[in-house]
């Protein structure tokens, strides 16, 4: 867990700071869920939301699933402002990101009830590569520099494919294995999936570095939620692609002529978080 001190990082200390117990678990364990986060009403008037910004927003991205997912939502919708900075997601993320932690990306996700699931993945990095023999030293907290969040808009139980995260596996400074990303028995450590199911108002909360993946549906009604990825300040926002918002001048991009030129200069193709 980290604190600022001016422009700089330091710990914090956790016996001297009064911490959720969530905190604890998505250091410890790579994830959380939150209970009861949204109202009743907070919820309604985002499934409004879901609807008009469906309607309003054409699908966008090269994507096979693009008319599950719209991007951006925070420059298109009020209520999802709130909802991103509800106090009891802030005060579970911002003891391992900062206090001045922010949005990275944000994605409105409505997955049908035929939802197929995905393979095993962590949402880039992982962010300190290790090799398998080489285990991290418990002394050292380890650090989390970007976390997803689920915030549930309608009750998500396994029939609907919710997230399943592999605990502990936020820590294998690895991928998941390349010949088992789709196998459902996938372990780390000895510790099972487990999945982040939940009622609409909860928020399901994962490291990004941990191995994850939407678990296929089977019969329910499939998911509905805002997805909200927070970073340390150091990590870039995502929200558009650098190909909309860069820093560059019309010479710097027309130098830029070739991939490596595109990269160095900050022209990133889309990937994770943006794409």
């Amino acid at each position: 867990m980290i604190r600022r001190i001016g422009k700089n990082l330091a710990l914090l200390q956790p016996d001297r700071t009064e911490v959720p117990d969530a905190t604890t678990s998505l250091e410890r364990d790579g994830y959380a869920v939150l209970r009861g986060v949204l109202t009743a009403d907070e919820i309604a008037e985002l499934v409004d939301e879901t609807e008009r910004v469906f309607r309003d927003l054409p699908p966008e991205r090269n994507r096979s699933d693009k008319d599950e997912f719209r991007y951006a939502v925070l420059n298109h919708s009020e209520p999802a402002h709130r909802a991103l900075a509800h106090p009891r997601i802030l005060a579970t993320i911002e003891p391992l990101l900062g206090d001045d932690c922010h949005v990275i990306a944000n994605t409105l996700w409505r997955n049908p009830p035929e939802f197929g699931g995905g393979p095993w993945h962590c949402d880039a990095g992982p962010h300190i590569p290790r090799p398998a023999d080489v285990p991290w030293d418990d002394r050292i907290p380890y650090p989390v520099f970007a976390i997803g969040a689920h915030l549930l808009l309608r009750d998500c139980t396994p029939a609907d494919g919710p997230t399943a995260v592999i605990p502990g596996s936020h820590r294998s400074g690895r991928l998941a294995p390349h010949d088992r990303i789709h196998d459902p028995d996938l372990s780390y450590d000895g510790r099972p999936p487990v999945l982040l199911e939940g009622s609409a108002g909860d928020v399901a909360l994962f490291v990004s570095d941990a191995w994850h993946r939407g678990t296929p549906a089977s019969g329910g009604n499939g998911r509905l939620f805002l997805q909200v990825h927070y970073g340390r300040r150091d990590i870039a926002q995502r929200i558009l692609t650098t190909d909309e918002v860069n820093h560059l001048s019309p010479d710097a991009i027309a130098w830029a002529d070739t991939a490596r030129r595109r990269d160095l200069v900050g022209l990133h193709p889309a990937y994770f978080y943006d794409g």
